[in-house]
């Protein structure tokens, strides 16, 4: 009977990470056709389509805006989403509760509305369609998140470290600085590279504020109103394989982390 329960577990298992990979499995796959067709049967392997990409002046511009966008955006919504909830939780506000439900308001907001809704005041506020206006729009949705995440991990021995540093002379800032800061790290690093994460794949928000300067996915939408093809998939390739490397980093940032 056990031996019963274990391979359904290994069957179960393996479907559902079948469903969730298969697809990338068969993009990685296809990326790699040496024809111009990602149609069986396959005829690689062949690097011909990511040569094409690298060689592509529209696409490596689109990644470097990605890569700027993705750096800039997260930068900024970890720094205010630190700060929010570094007030929140060392200083009594009146409405607290209602204001920490506001700033996470975005997350349960479709990116659609979002990104309308930006658009929208952009154009009221006389700002043109732009990268700026893009890491703007990331911003906005990766700030609840990076408060979300941070705000959870402030917790009461950290009142008494910083406490401790504040009467030994420390003003607030290096307090801040010196002792808040580093405690929180792995909150911060956690932050930072979810956000990464999200701005590198984000499409709706990036297609709806820029125009002539796009982001890798708005380019690969482009690219695909003309059919598929190796190239697409050598870009998706491209895209999937910087989130992982995204992810592997930070896990193990974490992991060489000794607990105190």
């Amino acid at each position: 009977m056990r031996a019963v329960v274990r391979l359904a577990a290994w069957v179960y298992a393996i479907a559902v990470y079948g469903f969730i990979f298969l697809p990338v499995v068969v993009l990685v796959l296809f990326s790699l056709q040496a024809t111009s067709f990602p149609i069986p049967p396959f005829t690689g392997p062949s690097l011909r389509w990511y040569q094409a990409v690298l060689t592509d002046a529209r696409l490596t511009s689109a990644l470097v805006n990605s890569l700027l966008v993705a750096v800039l955006s997260s930068l900024a919504s970890v720094t205010l989403g630190f700060l929010s909830a570094w007030g929140f939780a060392r200083f009594v506000l009146p409405g607290s509760a209602i204001l920490r439900g506001l700033i996470t308001l975005p997350l349960t907001v479709s990116y659609l509305i979002i990104g309308m809704g930006l658009l929208v005041l952009f154009n009221w506020a006389g700002v043109p369609k732009s990268l700026l206006a893009a890491g703007i729009g990331h911003v906005v949705i990766n700030l609840p998140l990076c408060f979300a995440i941070i705000y959870s991990q402030m917790g009461d021995h950290q009142i008494n470290i910083e406490r401790a540093a504040r009467d030994l002379g420390a003003p607030e800032w290096k307090v801040l600085l010196m002792i808040t800061v580093p405690v929180m790290a792995p909150a911060i690093f956690a932050s930072f590279f979810l956000s990464m994460t999200f701005s590198w794949d984000e499409f709706v928000i990036s297609f709806l504020l820029t125009r002539f300067e796009t982001t890798l996915p708005v380019e690969i939408w482009n690219l695909l109103r003309s059919g598929l093809n190796p190239k697409t998939n050598a870009v998706g390739s491209l895209v999937f394989a910087v989130s992982i490397v995204l992810v592997v980093f930070f896990e193990l940032t974490l992991l060489r982390r000794k607990p105190a």
